[in-house]
Parts: C-alpha cells; structure tokens; sequence
C-alpha cells in the first residue's frame, strides 16, 4: 500500500527504481496532502532514472559531510547526541524541503518535550550549521532563517564544599575519579575522558590538551595541583594508553544516566557535568586568582567569558569600602567635609 496511516500520521511506501523501497513520514493527517507527496516523490524519482535529474542531496547526506569534514573535536559527542534526535524528523528530506516552516515544526516538537530553551537551542544550531555547510558545498542556494530562542541569563551554579562530598560518595569509582579531575584542573569532559598518558608529565606536575582537543582550537597546557597528581596517581596501571576507565574498559561521558542518578542521590539542584568547571573557577576568584591568569588556566580565548566570575571577589574594592568607614569614624558625613573646605 503507497499510503498509509500510522496513529494520526500518514505514512508513504514508494518503489524505487533500483528495488528498494522508500518509507517515510508524510508529516499530515491529510489523505490529500499525503497523496501529493507521493506524486512529488514518484515525480521526482521518474525524473532522476528516466532523464538522468541529479538527485538533490539530503539532510543526512549534509549531515554526514558535516561530521566528517569536522574531525574530531570536544563537543562532537554532543552534536552526535542532537543528530541522532534530529534522524527521524529529517532523515532522507531533500535539503530544499527543509523549509522555515519544517524547522518551526521540529522546535515545536522539541519544547513540546518540555526541555529549557538552551535545549531547543542547541538543536536549532546544530540544523543551523549542517545548513551552512551545505550551502558552502553548492548543495543548497540559500538557508531558511533560523531564530534561537531567548535564554535567560542563568547564575553561575557552584558546588559547596558539603555538596562536593555528597556528590563524590554517590558517584562510582570512576565517575568520582573524574569529578575529582575536573575541581582540580577545570577541564571539560571530553579533555578528561579523552585524556592519554602520553599527555601527562607527573614528574613536571603538568598534562596538556592538544590543539585539535580544545573548543577553542588552540593547545592548553594544564598545571597539576596536589589533587589533580593525587588523581592521576591512582590511575595508574589501568590502561596502558587512557588515564580515565571503566574497571580498565573506554568511556566517553561521564555526564549520563549514572551520573544524574548520584546527582539526584546527593541532593543537588540544577547541576550539570559543567557546573565542575564553574566551580574550580569560583575557588580561583575567592583565593584570589588574578582574571588573566584564570583565564590562561582554562584556556579561554574571550574575556568576557572569564568576568563573569569577577563578582565572586571584591578585595580589589575593600580599601575603596574602608573611605565611608573612617569618615563615620571621624564624626562627620561627606557633605560636612565638603561644606568645612570651602
């Protein structure tokens, strides 16, 4: 049966011409509208065998380029994740029928699922990016506009030193390892979980992250603090490539079904994976780490990431505070300074 309907949704059955067949959404519960699909479908394919019409590429064709002309890189983990969110919706869609109105409809199902904007949002770049790609290639003339949705301005989440203890002793072994890692050293995940011997140095008490591990494309080297030796000592001998295992087997999140359930366990609202980074970076501000250095630590490349964490210390300001003290002290209020001067 060419049409057919699933739940509320038609769904399309077409015979190609080398034998296989193509079975996919028709996105209406319209018998009509599915039936002009169909026809546009069978159109197009009668066009592609019989005068030789170039096949338009498709989303996962774009998508498949894009990854690979990336390499690797640290979030390529994470945009894998949206992908694969992303297949069943777009898969097989030529990409001149990813319309304005098609995005709008895969953003309506993604907040229907009632995730935060930066969600929806991180989808929407990721459609966004794979578009842009494709454009570059000649594959698409131009890229239907793409608005992200307003996030608000989230306060900077950070462990206490009770809530860190909590956290550690409901994690497994391996988990806490790695959540140890990041207090001492701030790095990302992927730079952790990533992160080979062949990249440490404990005798200079330093490891580095190779330019094509970095967000931001450039090599950091990282100093090691008595925790993060600590850390790495006790990871030795487990595997003779990779500092970070699973009872001596690979893995690449830490931030998965485990790690939400000690997340519960312990107590702690709104924490992520991240929240590790923003809180070696808090400790840094309160004892009194210069912004430029913490910035060269975590390898930031834009200030304004770093300033962000500059309100978590005022002691540049404290002999600014003292000024209202010793005139309290002396008797009299500005105003009677100044009218004493003239």
């Amino acid at each position: 049966m060419p049409i057919y309907k699933r739940g509320k949704t038609y769904w399309l059955d077409i015979a190609q011409p080398n034998g296989q067949r193509l079975r996919q959404s028709a996105r209406t519960g319209n018998r009509r509208d599915a039936q002009q699909l169909h026809d546009q479908i069978k159109a197009r394919l009668w066009r592609q065998t019989t005068l030789g019409e170039r096949p338009a590429a498709t989303w996962q064709d774009a998508a498949t380029a894009w990854l690979n002309e990336r390499g690797e890189y640290p979030s390529r983990a994470d945009d894998i994740l949206w992908l694969r969110w992303l297949h069943p919706h777009l898969y097989n869609t030529a990409l001149p029928a990813i319309t304005h109105q098609r995005i709008s409809e895969i953003q309506a199902i993604r907040q229907a699922e009632g995730v935060k904007a930066r969600s929806v949002n991180a989808i929407l770049q990721v459609v966004r990016s794979v578009l842009r790609a494709a454009q570059k290639r000649g594959w698409l003339d131009r890229i239907p506009p793409i608005r992200l949705l307003p996030e608000p301005h989230r306060r900077i989440r950070y462990l206490s030193a009770d809530e860190e203890r909590r956290l550690l002793a409901a994690l497994p072994k391996h988990l806490a390892d790695v959540a140890r890692f990041a207090l001492a050293t701030g790095l990302r995940m992927a730079n952790i979980t990533g992160l080979e011997w062949r990249q440490v140095d404990l005798g200079r008490r330093q490891a580095w992250i190779w330019a094509d591990q970095s967000k931001t494309r450039e090599a950091l080297a990282v100093p090691l603090n008595g925790d993060a030796v600590t850390v790495l000592r006790e990871q030795w001998g487990q595997h003779p490539e990779r500092v970070f295992t699973r009872q001596g087997k690979l893995f690449h999140q830490a931030n998965g079904r485990t790690w939400r359930k000690a997340v519960k366990a312990a107590e702690l609202a709104d924490f992520r994976f991240h929240d590790l980074r923003h809180t070696w970076a808090t400790r840094h501000i309160q004892a009194g780490t210069p912004l430029h250095a913490l910035m060269e630590l975590g390898g930031w490349k834009d200030a304004a990431m770093v300033r962000k964490y500059a309100h978590f210390s005022a002691a540049h300001l404290q002999q600014f505070a003292e000024n209202t003290v010793r005139r309290a002290e002396s008797g009299t209020n500005p105003a009677q300074q100044q009218a004493d001067a003239v």
